[in-house]
């Protein structure tokens, strides 16, 4: 009666194994770019260059990353201090979009359409407009 159990245990331990390694999900890829938000005054530097914003300026705008439908929030990003950010994502389509765009919120942006490639980077800029001059 063991020799009987043996072989369906086995055949079960079997599809176990293989259907685990064919789950197995793609690498992730990236997404990086920059955020250009305008300087709130005219200000210039002696130089003559606009005055840059501060890490905080870009935190008070949070970059989401939305399902290619634009439905599902899928990620939040904050850029550092330069404006650069980069996140790791799965493979597939996604919209970039900034936090508090109209009609909740006052900042206007155009969303930007990106794909993720696995072990690949997608550069996606963004520009605001905060609509304070």
């Amino acid at each position: 009666m063991v020799s009987i159990l043996k072989y369906p245990i086995s055949a079960c331990f079997f599809l176990l194994l293989a259907g685990n390694t064919s789950v197995a999900a793609a690498p992730p890829g990236f997404v990086e770019g920059h955020l250009k938000i305008p300087s709130s005054s005219e200000v210039e530097l002696a130089d003559g260059t606009p005055a840059s914003a501060t890490a905080e300026r870009y935190a008070e705008y949070p970059l989401i990353i939305l399902s290619k439908d634009g439905k599902k929030e899928i990620a939040h990003v904050t850029a550092d201090g330069n404006g650069s950010y980069r996140l790791a994502l799965p493979p597939g389509d996604y919209i970039l979009d900034v936090q508090g765009r109209p009609p909740k919120g006052h900042v206007r942006a155009n969303p930007q359409p990106f794909t993720v490639t696995s072990n690949q980077i997608a550069r996606v800029d963004m520009d605001i407009d905060t609509g304070i001059r």
